[in-house]
């Protein structure tokens, strides 16, 4: 029973470890997702666009009326006016004011729709922008992560490469001490196998310079470690070279590549921009209306109840030595109630609503100059998509020119390390036979080695400009 749940226990563990490892190996996804996720152009990007959404709620909410509320209080000393009854007074006064405003645009030749359209347009922009920069830091992660697995790969031949010449320095030193081969051939290998290592140590120095290059592109602690699944290049998909003509491509790349998008937009926002330009070199038409009301320590009393018609005396006239009392019908309260806070605000309640006619005719030439500056943007943006877009097509077909080439020198190498290999072993059996010089057989050992080197770095390149190519498709990427 102890036996069975010790094995029990051992099966366990065995598995935790083997999921353990699995989620410490990173594949080229995670990689991507993990340099996205914490590159801080793409947190920039993705800050901008979300001032660029509040710009547009901004601007859709100016559209509604606008209110506003004011209030002052205080007090005035020497000669000056009452705030509430507007007439000339000495005394110290203790006063207080309310205000409510409100107005509304009627029309403005649809600037307000212009601009929000145009600031919708940002928005996206900036939403592709985001999008931008997450590609670029998507290839230059792609590109990095295989040239850590290349290095991986020239470590392995380097190893390889070190242990032939082990056990060639091995068999050569049995067939010296036998008087088979010259002392010279075991002193030739020991100076091989000091290159080999040199070799060995060099790809594996390469390896540990390009791992840290990718976890800079990540914005990775390059004091952790980080082990990469190693996928075998010649498993790794790719596409026909008929299905990625840089005609084709650039057609779906102009549609697909963010900043190509970016630009469209930006170029339909700054005509959106120019169109609410132009909108402001006319009349625009407003309402508005107020409310407002006051109090003042100076007003003592308020009429109360209805006025009464009475005759008021202005003045005196004098005819035939009579002088007569001249008198004006007026209304006048009879009664009236103490000047509280409440019933002030009440007497001095107040309200106007109206609308407004705002014609622009000179002001400084601020609004023609805008317009003037819409113009050129809008036209400069129409260069930079122009310069982008030959810029795309000329990447695109340097990039297919480059999997050209490279496709070629890598089907050159397989035949050169064919022809390679076939040599090398002629040459070590003929060696063996002491039919060879140690001279010959290290320079066809390292003919290989230089060979496979190549043959690896070729295939590898190759891989590397075809998904280039299906980047510019569209098609992500992916290994």
């Amino acid at each position: 029973m102890n036996k069975w749940l010790l094995v029990g226990w051992m099966t366990v563990l065995l598995l935790k470890g083997t999921v353990g490892l699995t989620q410490n190996v990173w594949d080229l996804r995670r990689c991507v997702d993990y340099a996205v996720t914490n590159n801080i152009n793409v947190k920039q990007a993705d800050i901008q666009a979300k001032i660029a959404a509040l710009n547009v709620q901004r601007q859709k909410l100016q559209r509604w009326p606008s209110a506003n509320f004011q209030s002052n209080a205080g007090e005035q000393f020497g000669r000056s006016i009452d705030p509430a009854t507007n007439q000339f007074t000495n005394n110290q006064i203790t006063f207080t004011q309310f205000s409510f405003s409100t107005s509304a645009t009627l029309f403005n030749w649809f600037s307000g729709a212009y601009t929000i359209q145009a600031q919708e347009l940002e928005l996206k922009a900036q939403y592709a922008t985001v999008e931008k920069w997450k590609n670029d830091i998507s290839l230059n992660v792609a590109g990095a992560y295989l040239q850590v697995l290349l290095s991986r790969e020239q470590i392995q031949i380097a190893r390889v490469q070190l242990q032939q010449t082990r056990e060639q320095l091995s068999n050569t030193k049995k067939l010296v001490d036998a008087g088979t081969l010259p002392e010279l051939s075991a002193a030739e290998l020991e100076a091989q196998l000091a290159r080999d290592s040199s070799s060995y140590v060099n790809a594996e120095t390469a390896y540990a310079s390009n791992l840290l290059s990718l976890k800079i592109w990540m914005n990775y602690d390059p004091m952790e470690p980080l082990e990469l699944l190693a996928p075998p290049v010649d498993q790794i998909p790719v596409e026909n070279f008929a299905d990625l003509q840089p005609v084709s491509v650039y057609n779906l790349a102009l549609q697909n590549m963010p900043q190509q998008k970016v630009n469209q937009l930006r170029l339909q926002s700054l005509d959106r921009f120019r169109k609410a330009a132009r909108s402001a070199l006319y009349p625009t038409i407003s309402a508005f209306g107020n409310l407002n009301s006051a109090y003042s320590s100076a007003l003592e009393v308020l009429p109360k109840g209805a006025p009464v018609l009475t005759n008021v005396p202005i003045g005196l006239v004098t005819v035939d030595a009579n002088t007569y009392t001249v008198v004006r019908p007026s209304l006048i309260s009879t009664d009236f109630n103490k000047a509280t806070f409440f019933r002030q605000l009440d007497f001095q309640f107040r309200q106007n609503l109206g609308l407004s006619l705002n014609v622009p005719i000179f002001n400084g030439g601020t609004a023609k100059t805008n317009w003037q500056r819409s113009k050129l943007n809008y036209q400069s943006q129409q260069l930079q998509v122009e310069r982008d877009n030959l810029t795309l097509k000329q990447d695109i077909t340097r990039a297919y020119n480059d999997a050209t080439a490279a496709y070629q020198r890598y089907q050159a190498s397989v035949k050169t390390v064919a022809t390679a290999e076939y040599s090398f072993e002629l040459t070590r059996k003929r060696y063996e036979a002491g039919l060879l010089r140690t001279i010959d057989l290290i320079t066809n050992q390292n003919n290989l080695f230089r060979a496979r080197l190549e043959q690896t770095a070729n295939h590898f390149e190759y891989v590397f400009r075809m998904k280039v190519l299906e980047f510019y498709k569209g098609q992500g990427l992916k290994l």
